[in-house]
């Protein structure tokens, strides 16, 4: 009969009295049913995915209706109706709302804590276009990445314009706000009016006015991670950029990583995943995600240095990086040096033979201390020497300027400061514009540090260094290490990852490692002892549990084991009960940092 279905029927001889379902704004797991609500004839037009008020104790609430159903009077009672409908237009339909039920059980969140995530900041006004009207010509479904350095904006134009011009939308996911402008300015003129931005930075009246323009047929919008669960009736193609960078990934329950989400999406709803970046993430190479490299390399050339070179003790620039910056200096030209940002593990390197320090059981660098910051193992001397003694390889912005102002002077400062060398960490990347020379220094605290994505991460961001170089003749990356022959670092040098990132998600898949595995942390202020048992009692037999672990003023627990909808749903339900002793509780999902 159509979503507008008449507040009452007659079926069988028999009255037949309209009911919703409504979710109320609460976030508690037990409220995830929702409650049943009469419609009454002021509120006839709502739909599944309305915004409406409806009383609940003593006060009004808002609330989202999720389902229809008929009673007969007898069996309606006493219930109350909804007060009044919000907005003018739903901001799900039945299929989001079944994704959004999918993400509520996967990152253990709440169904009232996602639901308003398929919505604009504002109420809705006007009405949007549905699946059923201005679709036109479905085009063919594909799921696949192009690897390369970009600037990306003529391939999604190429890729875009079919689509668009059957009337099909187009979402283009990215990691920052300021590559939001970026890349919607360019698309602009190609496609004019049709492209939108969507940002957590803009004020909510241009959020909404573009969540309200991309449900149009044609529309292009252009958005950082809060788009993925956007309410995209008309979408025909998700175009994401660099899909492995952190900024996908929430920080704050619910820890939704934006790319799996869109990704899964592309699945249930059958529109078109592109992925466009210099390395394919584990998640693209693990669900067979057709892989097209380029003909040539995805970034510029790459020069390693190894810190052998010169012995232990040598200075923290080495004389061939400095030479090599001497020479870009020379030609007025552009110099980027990277330093680590802060909280990436220091690596520590034996000052008689040179050798980095390693866990014995796991392999990560430990620091100073006596156990693995990883595994717990406890750490010990030099694994080739002997020797107790080791030598702290991390250095900062300010050590960098330091060293290399004793030799350039002025021309070097932290980055943003506009000299011919700067020095800076991953965050000065995205305003550092183009490079004749890039420079890393001492990189193996990447691969190094204390989780199991460290590789992962660590080749990601030496690749965006790398791609910050203009291509040319004496151009180039310059990698300074105390690890030459490390496999991330093989893999820069040949100017492809595939093989790397293939033989990392061989080995997560016999660690049982997302993306082969699932991972949850759980970290509660409350009763550690309590806590320990209702968590022993949810994996029992089905998965590994580790700790509790010190996490500031929290404890920390690690679930590990095969990918099972059963441990979220049992640790939803131990997660309310906690909440309700007054518990504080976070539920990361998928985490990145251990």
């Amino acid at each position: 009969m159509g979503p507008h279905r008449r507040d009452a029927e007659h079926h069988r001889g028999c009255i037949l009295t309209r009911i919703a379902r409504v979710v109320p704004d609460i976030p508690s797991f037990d409220l995830d049913d929702g409650f049943a609500y009469t419609v009454p004839e002021e509120a006839a037009h709502v739909t599944i995915g309305s915004i409406v008020r409806v009383p609940l104790g003593g006060r009004r609430v808002r609330g989202w209706v999720v389902s229809f159903e008929e009673e007969r009077p007898a069996r309606v009672g006493k219930l109350r109706a909804i007060v009044t409908r919000s907005g003018d237009a739903p901001i799900f339909d039945e299929t989001l709302l079944a994704i959004l039920r999918w993400s509520a059980i996967h990152y253990v969140a709440p169904l009232a804590g996602m639901l308003p995530r398929a919505g604009p900041p504002n109420l809705p006004r006007g009405l949007r276009h549905t699946r059923e009207d201005g679709r036109g010509e479905v085009l063919a479904r594909s799921t696949r990445m192009i690897t390369g350095s970009g600037p990306w904006h003529e391939l999604i134009t190429e890729v875009a314009t079919p689509h668009v011009e059957v009337g099909g939308g187009v979402a283009v996911l990215v990691p920052t706000a300021r590559s939001v402008e970026e890349i919607a300015s360019l698309l602009v003129n190609t496609f004019g009016h049709r492209v939108c931005r969507a940002t957590s930075s803009l004020p909510a009246r241009e959020v909404t006015n573009a969540w309200q323009r991309a449900g149009q047929p044609g529309g292009i919008l252009v958005g950082t991670s809060e788009i993925a669960s956007w309410h995209l009736p008309l979408l025909r193609m998700a175009i994401i950029i660099e899909p492995g960078r952190r900024a996908f990934k929430a920080k704050q329950t619910p820890t939704i990583r934006a790319t799996d989400l869109m990704s899964y999406r592309s699945e249930v709803e059958r529109f078109s995943l592109l992925s466009l970046g210099a390395i394919p993430p584990s998640e693209s190479i693990a669900s067979g995600t057709i892989i097209e490299k380029p003909l040539a390399r995805a970034w510029p050339l790459v020069e390693v240095v190894g810190r052998d070179e010169e012995g232990p003790g040598a200075a923290v620039v080495l004389e061939r990086t400095r030479n090599a910056i001497r020479r870009i200096v020379l030609e007025e030209g552009h110099v980027f040096v990277y330093a680590p940002r802060r909280g990436y593990a220091p690596a520590l390197r034996c000052v008689r033979c040179g050798t980095l320090r390693r866990c014995k059981r796991c392999g990560s660098g430990p620091d100073r201390g006596s156990t693995c910051r990883r595994c717990g193992a406890a750490t010990g001397p030099c694994t080739e020497c002997s020797n107790d003694q080791f030598q702290a390889l991390g250095v900062g912005v300010g050590r960098i300027v330091d060293d290399l102002s004793r030799s350039f002077g002025n021309a070097v400062a932290p980055a943003g400061h506009g000299t011919n060398v700067q020095v800076g960490t991953e965050r000065d990347l995205p305003g550092s514009g183009t490079q004749d020379l890039a420079v890393v220094i001492n990189p193996e605290r990447l691969w190094l540090a204390p989780n199991y994505r460290a590789e992962e991460e660590a080749i990601r961001l030496l690749a965006r260094i790398a791609g910050t170089v203009r291509r040319g003749s004496g151009r180039r990356c310059l990698v300074q290490t105390a690890d030459p022959q490390h496999r991330v670092i093989t893999a820069l040098r040949g100017g492809d990852a595939t093989k790397l990132m293939h033989s990392i998600v061989d080995e997560r898949i016999n660690w049982q490692l997302p993306p082969a595995g699932s991972l949850i942390a759980v970290e509660v202020r409350g009763d550690r002892d309590a806590v320990d048992v209702d968590l022993g009692v949810i994996t029992k037999d089905e998965a590994d549990l580790f700790g509790p672990a010190p996490a500031g003023d929290a404890w920390r627990w690690l679930i590990q084991g095969p990918e099972s909808d059963r441990i979220r749903i049992r640790l939803r339900g131990v997660v309310q009960g906690w909440r309700d002793r007054g518990y504080a509780v976070r539920i990361d999902a998928d985490p990145i940092d251990l």
